[in-house]
């Protein structure tokens, strides 16, 4: 019996042990499942070819950073891969060498030295057909980047006409014609400045007027001095209208002096092509000097044909080697658009010409039978609709310098001083209005003492002063004569 019972005892704990076992086991595949990325070792490894520029990828203490590091980051999260990233041997983006073959990053893809290419690489035919891009992560064009002051030129004897335009010069000059007439015209009619047309002398000729708007314009106070109401209202608008005109044309002027703008000649590539004191240039084997060689443009031709026949003196080999001889020679560095930005915006010292042309991307090439591209390509734009692509093109292309390059000063048009000429145009006819009343209260109150109708007071009076009926009896007395 008690035989029995201890073989009972030994059966049911060694069931218990095997159970407790296989749960412990459940529970640990349970765990591992858990982990969505899983160790490192089972994840597939990409190896990945860049080329060191600022600010994609840039060596920070014995580390790689920058924009295609942090886009690499989020793509390997994204599509659970990781990956090693190795510097480009030859320096080279990729090119066609004269014996045929690739180099740069394409000729280390096509080698299979790596698998995929993230970088500051333009996605064009030529490299299209030996290699596959994805969806462009970065859109980007031609520029100019030049340095400002080796494009300065002298000012002209007339640069202080340059804070307004042409048009607003024009309007300028009628609105001052037109108030220096109204105030020859109000002081004429109104009483209160003018009393006694026979017996007194009106002070505000027209020359007087002209002279009266100008002392305005410079802020100094000329007689004659106004008394009636009616000529102090269109005297009091365009002293409101001089003062602010005065604000505006000062504060022009100080960014015209301080951006630049205006001192830049090479506005466009037939600019670069027409002058003679810089020398220009691209990177030796870049998309950019293929382009030009491709190009049936005629000023793109003669840019290539200059740049082939000195491609010893012009084309450069790097990105920095050109922002640096751009700053320290008489050179313009034609080049990707997106990148003379950051250079423009770290040195304040260039500057990027407007014109830009060639719009393309910027794309992560792989080989043509890699099974990455469409994954890659989805994940590009899952990013940019998410906003991360925004993020970090903000993140490195944040400067001191940036908002001061994007500044583009303009004359000022018309249409900024439309109230302001408004106001003007208010405050003359008002002061003719307040004119004319006055001139209606002395008519009426005159009618009242000569036992006349008011209105014919009022002709009588409105010719005096215009002198209209002695040039009428003059011209009469004239024709008399010549008859007789």
């Amino acid at each position: 019996m008690d035989k029995g019972l201890h073989f009972m005892f030994c059966v049911i704990t060694t069931m218990l042990l095997l159970r407790e076992s296989r749960q412990t086991g459940t529970a640990r595949n349970d765990d591992a499942g858990t982990d969505s990325r899983g160790p490192e070792e089972s994840l597939p490894t990409l190896t990945v070819t860049t080329i060191l520029e600022d600010p994609y990828v840039m060596v920070r203490s014995a580390e790689l950073e920058g924009y295609c590091i942090d886009l690499l980051k989020a793509l390997a999260a994204m599509l659970r891969f990781s990956y090693r990233v190795k510097v480009v041997g030859d320096g080279q983006y990729g090119a066609v060498a004269p014996s045929g073959n690739w180099t740069g990053m394409i000729g280390e893809i096509l080698r299979q030295e790596a698998d995929i290419a993230v970088a500051p690489l333009t996605v064009t035919s030529a490299r299209e057909e030996v290699v596959s891009f994805t969806t462009p992560f970065l859109q980007t064009g031609i520029g100019i980047l030049l340095r400002k002051d080796t494009v300065s030129q002298e000012m002209s004897f007339f640069h202080f006409l340059a804070p307004f335009s042409k048009e607003t010069w024009t309007g300028l000059l009628f609105a001052y014609v037109l108030t220096c007439f109204c105030l020859f015209l109000v002081a004429r009619l109104s009483p209160c400045e003018w009393n006694e047309p026979k017996n007194e002398e009106n002070h505000f000729t027209f020359l007087n007027s002209l002279w009266f708007g100008a002392g305005a314009l410079a802020l100094q106070g000329v007689t004659p001095r106004p008394k009636a109401l009616s000529v102090r209202v269109i005297a009091a608008v365009w002293w409101l209208f001089t003062i602010t005109l005065l604000a505006a044309y000062i504060a022009n002027f100080t960014a015209l002096l301080s951006s630049g703008s205006e001192q830049l000649p090479i506005q466009t590539f037939e600019d670069l092509v027409k002058q003679r004191k810089l020398e220009f240039g691209t990177l030796d084997g870049s998309s950019t000097f293929y382009f030009f060689k491709n190009s049936k443009n005629p000023t793109h031709q003669m840019i290539y044909e200059y740049m082939d026949k000195r491609r010893d003196r012009v084309l450069v080999k790097t990105y920095q080697e050109a922002v640096q001889r751009v700053m320290e020679s008489n050179y313009a560095f034609i080049g990707e658009s997106i990148s003379q930005d950051l250079a423009a915006a770290r040195h304040c010292n260039l500057i990027r010409a407007p014109e830009v042309i060639g719009a393309r991307g910027f794309g992560i090439a792989t080989t043509q039978a890699s099974l990455w591209t469409k994954k890659l390509s989805i994940a590009v734009l899952k990013l940019r609709e998410s906003g991360d692509l925004d993020y970090l093109r903000n993140k490195w292309w944040e400067s001191s310098c940036l908002h001061k390059s994007r500044d583009r000063w303009s004359p000022l048009q018309p249409q900024a001083l439309g109230g302001l000429f408004l106001t003007l145009a208010i405050g003359l006819a008002l002061g003719v209005i307040v004119a004319v009343l006055e001139l209606s209260n002395k008519s009426r109150r005159a009618a009242g003492h000569v036992k006349k109708s008011c209105c014919s007071v009022f002709t009588e009076e409105m010719c005096t002063r215009l002198r209209i009926k002695e040039n009428t009896r003059q011209s009469q007395e004239t024709s008399g004569r010549a008859n007789a």
